[in-house]
Parts: structure tokens; sequence; C-alpha cells
């Protein structure tokens, strides 16, 4: 099983150490997402239609809602890696809400002199950092990455990635989702109600957002379950029933195909900083 060796929210998002050696389920997250790999054999990620190798020498960018997942090589010990999860709105607050937050490019080099910053922020986030220290070396490291991005990229992305969506059928279907993401939910029930027959709300759906309204659906529960469990201390087991989820084991296999390991060990890794 994987595990978390540092986890950090904060108003810039989630700054994570992970020993990973297990693939996850496609995924997506709302926020960008910066991935560096520290320590131990090289893996490959997913992002969208592409495969690409992540390597001490090179960064994967993967912009808010483009779907992916990781593929490890390493099944026994796994590597490490310095994930960073981007809060657009912490980002660029002034900027249009799908201009926030958008990479050049999946996949860059990085230099000697990117890779001492990584490693220092890395180091940084392994040492119970105060948020002042954090907060300001990461903006740093993230404006570096999404220069350095642009610098290197040769065309530009699917714009679909960004997450704006103008169709008014979508965005109710978004909105009743939001109001009480769970297991229970029946999308087909929620395409009726927008007055959508189940293949073109699918259809639509993927069109104006990028990943399919499962996904999305699974997004929000994980927003709203890695939430209950760095900010309250409530069981394992009640999260997951939150959820909507029958049994704890059936909460914690959904929470493991996302992140990698169980919800008691990002808990017992997890901090929040705050201002």
């Amino acid at each position: 099983m994987s595990r978390a060796l540092a986890v950090f929210h904060g108003r810039f998002g989630r700054a994570t150490v992970y020993q990973l050696n297990r693939p996850f389920n496609i995924h997506a997250h709302r926020e960008g997402h910066l991935i560096f790999h520290v320590g131990g054999r090289s893996a490959c990620i997913d992002v969208s239609d592409g495969r690409y190798e992540l390597t001490e020498g090179s960064v994967v960018a993967v912009n808010p809602w483009e779907p992916h997942n990781f593929l490890p090589s390493d099944l026994e010990g796994g590597a490490v890696f310095f994930v960073l999860y981007v809060n657009a709105e912490w980002f660029a607050p002034d900027a249009p809400g799908a201009d926030r937050l958008r990479f050049g490019r999946t996949q860059f080099t990085r230099s000697v002199a990117l890779d001492k910053h990584i490693r220092h922020a890395a180091a940084l986030v392994c040492g119970a950092p105060s948020l002042n220290s954090l907060d300001g070396e990461l903006r740093s490291l993230i404006d570096i990455c999404y220069d350095e991005s642009w610098q290197q990229a040769a065309t530009a992305r699917d714009p679909r990635a960004n997450g704006s969506v103008t169709d008014f059928r979508v965005r109710k279907c978004i909105k009743m989702m939001s109001e009480s993401p769970g297991a229970e939910i029946e999308l087909d029930t929620i395409a009726r109600e927008s007055g959508l027959s189940r293949p073109h709300f699918y259809r639509l759906f993927r069109t104006q957002t990028g990943v399919t309204p499962h996904l999305y659906l699974n997004t929000l529960m994980m927003e709203q379950a890695l939430e209950a469990l760095v900010a309250s201390e409530a069981p394992i087991a009640d999260i997951g029933f939150d959820l909507g989820f029958s049994s704890q084991s059936g909460f914690t296999r959904f929470f493991a195909a996302n992140v990698g390991m169980a919800p008691t060990d990002y808990r017992r890794a997890a901090k929040v900083l705050r201002a």
C-alpha cells in the first residue's frame, strides 16, 4: 500500500510527499496539479490521451479537470513524489475562472536550478513548515513551473480542460451534483431533471467539462472526503456513510483507488496550515 509521508492543506491547496507503489483509477481534480519525482524508480502517468514518464529530469503538469491516472513501475518499495494541488483562485484571484490556471504543456524539462528548488520545497514540506514559509516557497515554485511550461510549450492545450461550462443544462446538473455529492446519486435521474436523454447528457457533459459525469461526481465526493478527514474528527465510517457508502470498507476502497492509500493513513499524515 502507498503511504503519505507529509500532507499539508492550506490556502494554496495541498502540498504532499507520497511514497507510491500502486496504480490509481482515472480521476481528476478541481485544482491544477504539479508532480515531481524525487526518489526511487521512475513511473508513468496518463493525462487525457497521452502517457508521460515521471522522472527526476522532468515535471508533469495537469490542468484543472484533466483526467489522469498514475502507473508505478515499482510495485514493492515504490517511489517518492512531491505533489502539489494548486488552488486556482489562490494562484490568480483576479483572473476569469477559466483562465486562472492553465499550464502550457503537460511535461517539461527541469533545469538544475529548478531541481534544487523542487527538492528544497519538498524538504520544507517534510519538515513541518509554518504557513508563512511554505506559502512563499510554493508561490515561487509554482510561478516558475507555470512560466516554464509555457516557455517550453509547442502547441496550445485543449481548452476543455479549463472547466468553462456554458450550457445551462450542464450547469444545472453540476449544481444538483454539488448540493449533495454521494455514491447514492443517480446520474440518469439528474439527466432527466435537466431535460436530457442519457446519451445526450453524457455527451454534452463531457464536451462542456472535459470529464464524464461519473468522474466529476467522484471528484466532488473526494473533495468532501478530504475536507472531512482533515477538518473534523468524525469516524471514518461516518464520513463514508455521509457520502453514501453502506460500509467503511466500501469507502476505503473508493478513497484508495483515487488517492492511493487508505483514509486512515491520509488523516494520520495530514495537517492544516492556517493564517
